[in-house]
């Protein structure tokens, strides 16, 4: 039995907060309570510090507290705190949305030899990632009176009533099937690597996927079509360069709008802007969160603006609405990461640091042969899948992994359906002395989880360093 002091936040979440929502792992150190962050690093209520390698699930793209966002939201709170969603509208409102159109559709637009001329975006503020998904999938209805919508095996678009029917996984979805409508239908999302179910590398695969699309398809009721141009927390999964492309064709073809969920991908994450850039697909929809403030809860669906004009004319009582739609704070915080991302050019730096993160990954895969099935990674987006010696998922490894390496001052997550595989999201700040710093001590946790070694009683962790406030 473990003999560590009960923490005091830990104790009061036990007593007050639903038990599906934090796992408390005295034994593993679990999990540790944050006090502050700052850059890449955070720190403890123990006054421990830790490399971030999350980004807190990829939020912190400018890095955490990044004072400009900082100023901007502390400046809004004293200035209006609040406003009145769908009703009274406040400035900054007008201001991100424009700047949303300006980053995606009339960017993507513009460039050289774009069939169609400019266009501009219109948006739909939500609080959450989801509320994002679920403004699309409305959108779509509206404006293709079609309701059947295609997803993907393996993508996640959140655990809102609406983005479960596109969100595959039955751990999010099984309790609640008999609640849902199930008007999604999933489709293999393909992969480069050998360990995909379909669409590997041959030259049949468009075709073979193409076929998959019009089976899913055949009713003839499919409006939609929602995917992550990158899969996180599906496990890191990277499709082949063929696959946007294909996608929007046949959306054309079939009369759909192609919705991409850049909630996590977007904003540099993968080495551009938004990753649909990697392959020049202009999606109808785009959905965004996470590092669109860089703490505070806003998200954003921006469709093209003929598209988002199948919601009809406001009459006083909006049919999407929310409190806190488009919330002040929010969209001061989000103008000022917008703005940091630029000033750093955080999109080109992702993309720089790719090659190191991939020397890192490829490293441990050649450490341990036998025990990797994959690496991926593109910009600072990176994961590397665990196998058991029977060639199984190693959910075991995986995990293990991520609490030695908490031990030892580097915070990982798992991705993938069987949490089996090690994600690498770190902030876009992150330097490449603090990348290669961390992996060597997630190099040596697998080593100590691959020798069946005893965790220590005391948790490690990188050297002490005062996180100001």
């Amino acid at each position: 039995m473990s003999t560590r002091r009960k923490d005091p936040t830990l104790e009061l979440l036990r007593r007050h907060e639903s038990r599906n929502i934090t796992l408390v792992q005295p034994e593993e150190g679990w999990p540790i309570v944050w006090k502050r962050a700052r850059g890449c690093r955070v720190q403890d209520e123990a006054g421990r510090s830790y490399l971030d390698l999350t980004a807190a699930f990829g939020v912190a793209a400018a890095g955490h507290a990044n004072p400009a966002v900082v100023r901007a939201g502390r400046r809004q709170m004293s200035e209006l705190l609040h406003a009145m969603g769908d009703v009274h509208p406040h400035a900054l409102k007008a201001r991100l949305a424009r700047e949303l159109s300006r980053v995606t559709f009339e960017r993507w637009t513009r460039r050289k030899g774009f069939a169609g001329g400019p266009e501009t975006g219109k948006v739909i503020f939500g609080c959450s990632g989801f509320e994002a998904v679920e403004a699309a999938l409305k959108t779509a209805r509206l404006a293709t009176g079609k309701p059947g919508v295609l997803a993907f095996r393996g993508g996640y678009h959140g655990v809102g009533y609406g983005a479960l029917n596109a969100t595959e996984r039955g751990h999010f979805r099984d309790p609640f099937r008999d609640q849902l409508r199930e008007f999604g239908r999933f489709v293999d999302f393909p992969m480069t690597d050998p360990q995909a179910r379909s669409g590997g590398p041959g030259e049949d695969a468009p075709g073979v996927f193409i076929e998959a699309l019009d089976r899913a398809a055949a009713k003839g009721d499919v409006g939609a079509v929602i995917v992550e141009p990158m899969q996180a927390r599906g496990g890191i999964r990277i499709p082949p360069p063929w696959f946007l492309p294909c996608l929007r064709q046949w959306a054309d073809r079939n009369g759909a709008l192609l919705i991409l969920d850049e909630i996590y991908t977007g904003f540099g994450r993968t080495g551009a802007w938004f990753a649909c850039e990697h392959s020049g697909v202009v999606p109808d929809l785009v959905c965004l969160g996470k590092a669109l403030t860089g703490g505070f809860p806003l998200s954003a669906c921006v469709g093209r603006a003929r598209v988002m004009d199948a919601w009809p004319p406001a009459m006083g009582e909006a049919i999407h609405t929310s409190t806190y739609l488009g919330h002040p704070v929010g969209c001061a915080m989000a103008l000022a990461q917008l703005g940091e991302l630029r000033r750093l050019n955080l999109p080109a730096r992702a993309a720089r640091l790719q090659a190191v993160l991939e020397a890192e990954l490829t490293a441990l895969q050649r450490r341990f042969p036998d025990r990797v099935s994959r690496v991926s990674v593109i910009g600072l987006m990176g994961g590397i899948a665990w196998k058991r010696p029977d060639g199984g998922p190693d959910t075991g490894l995986s995990v293990g992994l991520m609490h030695e390496a908490l031990r030892r001052g580097v915070i990982l997550l798992p991705e993938g359906e069987h949490s089996e595989v090690t994600g690498i999201t770190p902030p876009l700040t992150i330097t490449e002395a603090q990348l290669r710093r961390a992996f060597r001590e997630i190099t040596r946790s697998v080593e100590i989880r691959l020798a069946g070694t005893k965790p220590p009683a005391k948790p490690r962790h990188l050297r002490p360093r005062k996180i100001r406030p």
